[in-house]
């Protein structure tokens, strides 16, 4: 029993440790996406 509920507080923590790299990533590519359509000359022909 202490074994699996290791295992599910190990699998917790690391999901809460990846949540700053998932909110950094969804920054870069927003400010991505929002560069591109405000500048007005990339619009593809």
């Amino acid at each position: 029993m202490l074994l699996q509920a290791s295992k599910f507080l190990g699998a917790g923590l690391a999901t809460l440790g990846l949540i700053g790299a998932g909110i950094g990533i969804g920054n870069v590519f927003g400010s991505l996406i929002i560069g591109i359509s405000r500048n007005p000359s990339f619009q593809q022909e």
